[in-house]
């Protein structure tokens, strides 16, 4: 007969590992290298950010302006596409396109159409392999137009989560360090929601990985996927 630990694990649910804006440690942020070393790290998810150009296009930036990250000064929705291409920004549709057959997508829905949204991964063929984050009326626009795409809400408290299982058809819910608490964990759990959780700064490291798996999480937001990939397979939480 198998021992407790043994049957614990046997039974233990795979933990996603999503990589927070891509592989960006040794790649900048939401740029396709940065992709394709999380997909080489082993990870089940490469998270992005959506923006959209004064001119339509949907393209990837974490921050209101460009600033930051691309050598170039202006609010992303004050510059045209050719402008933000210019820069060397990569789109949703070449991220999406990257992702297909490869790794899950972890939408951060920024600033974008609903409408467009779903009309960028039906083309990609990548409707059944994204989570779409976002706030919770844009989030409920989603699923009037895509109502299989799986949403995902940040749960902030325990009456924003209960509020949200009647706004939404909830398969899973975001947490960050503030949310996740015991209250909101036994409400997302008695939903039977899958729990993916931000391990991020501070907290990014072995002990709080097994913290949170131990609490609840069914998917790790990290900053180093390669690392929680082979300790999840170390503990035999991880293909």
């Amino acid at each position: 007969m198998a021992s407790p630990l043994l049957q614990s694990l046997l039974l233990a649910a795979q933990i996603a590992v999503i990589s927070h804006r891509g592989e960006h440690l040794k790649h900048p942020e939401n740029t396709l290298p940065a992709f394709q070393a999380a997909i080489d790290a082993g990870a089940d998810y490469f998270e992005l950010d959506v923006r959209t150009t004064s001119d339509g296009h949907l393209i990837l930036m974490h921050d209101r302006t460009v600033d930051r990250t691309s050598g170039g000064k202006g609010a992303v929705r004050e510059m045209t596409f050719e402008q933000i291409r210019a820069l060397n920004v990569p789109t949703l549709d070449e991220a999406l396109n990257l992702a297909h057959g490869h790794i899950g997508v972890y939408v951060d829905c920024k600033d974008i159409a609903p409408a467009d949204l779903v009309t960028a991964l039906e083309k990609a063929g990548m409707l059944d392999k994204v989570v779409i984050y976002g706030g919770a009326e844009f989030l409920k626009n989603v699923q009037a137009i895509q109502p299989t795409l799986k949403v995902m809400p940040e749960a902030n408290n325990a009456a924003s989560l209960e509020k949200l299982l009647t706004a939404l058809k909830l398969r899973v819910v975001a947490f960050d360090a503030h949310d996740f608490t015991d209250e909101v964990i036994r409400i997302a759990k008695h939903a039977n929601l899958e729990i993916f959780v931000d391990r991020l700064g501070p907290a990014d490291n072995a002990a709080h990985w097994q913290d949170a798996i131990d609490r609840g999480a069914t998917g790790i937001q990290t900053d180093h996927p390669a690392e929680l990939v082979e300790y999840l397979r170390a503990h035999q939480l991880h293909k």
